[in-house]
């Protein structure tokens, strides 16, 4: 791992979010890695996030279904 990286998940592990703390965790440095990791991906591929893709439909489009 790039020392820049090592760091941003030493520092991501140090600030788990209040729901990331009442759940509590085993091991915050692999859960701040996985959270990183998504995060890379959803920021290169928009699309790789179930749920995010915004679907473009007229009213009329709509009504055909």
């Amino acid at each position: 791992m790039e020392p820049q990286d090592e760091e941003r998940v030493r520092s991501r592990a140090a600030d788990l979010t209040p729901e990331e703390r009442s759940a509590g965790s085993a091991d915050p440095r692999a859960q701040a890695e996985a959270v990183l990791a998504d995060s890379d991906e959803r920021t290169e591929v928009p699309n790789a996030a179930p749920d995010t893709v915004l679907e473009q439909r007229t009213s009329a489009d709509a009504a055909d279904l």
